[in-house]
């Protein structure tokens, strides 16, 4: 069974990820040596690595092994980062943060998922991943500023506290949602001016909390 795991991870990143365009060999790397099928229900691991988000209860879920890719990728990490994390969810977003960068902080506002996540992280040797329960609208300003800060789940706009918390340079991406859509968006701090870009469409599940909706 591990090496039929093996064998449907490889096929994802050639397939789904590749083949779509994301060509940075460590964000390929990280895919294909985290094993996503852990981060999933038992009864949903048969699906682990299919072309789509999966519920992991409390009405979340793990994204879409190509979306997760995009979103890292667009964070340009070079390996001596540390990233801010808005909703664990899994736990598997932050795996693979932790093979790109040096330290990630990841904040989830559901304890359940927070103490999952924190336990299976553990429990696969991702030392560098450290856990909060706490409101991702808000961001983590302990640990602040962030050269990368990723949102995983879609708030009405873009939380007043997270710009403020990029270094010069830095990088946040996260779905934003409206009555009608949600884009991916991507914000680059210059100084103390931000460029705004529009990815792609995208679907996610929303974002609670003082700033997102409710």
């Amino acid at each position: 069974m591990i090496e039929d795991f093996l064998t449907l991870r490889r096929h994802m990143v050639e397939i789904q990820i590749r083949r779509r365009g994301i060509v940075d060999q460590r964000v390929l790397r990280a895919f294909e040596e985290v094993p996503r099928h852990l981060f999933v229900p038992e009864r949903s691991r048969y699906m682990a690595y299919e072309d789509m988000p999966l519920p992991i209860g409390h009405d979340q879920t793990i994204s879409q092994p190509y979306i997760v890719a995009l979103m890292t990728s667009l964070l340009a990490l070079r390996g001596d980062e540390r990233v801010l994390e808005l909703g664990t969810g899994s736990g598997y977003q932050a795996a693979i943060l932790s093979k790109l960068a040096a330290e990630v902080q990841t904040v989830e506002i559901i304890p359940e998922l927070a103490d999952r996540a924190d336990g299976l992280l553990r429990e696969l040797g991702y030392t560098n991943v450290h856990v909060h329960v706490a409101d991702g609208t808000l961001g983590w300003p302990p640990a602040a500023p962030y050269p990368a800060i990723i949102g995983t789940a879609a708030a009405p706009r873009i939380p007043p506290p997270l710009p403020g918390q990029l270094e010069d340079g830095g990088r946040l991406v996260m779905p934003v949602a409206d009555d009608y859509q949600q884009l991916l968006k991507l914000i680059t701090r210059r100084g103390d001016d931000y460029d705004e870009r529009s990815i792609t469409s995208v679907a996610f599940v929303p974002m609670h909390g003082r700033h997102g909706w409710g």
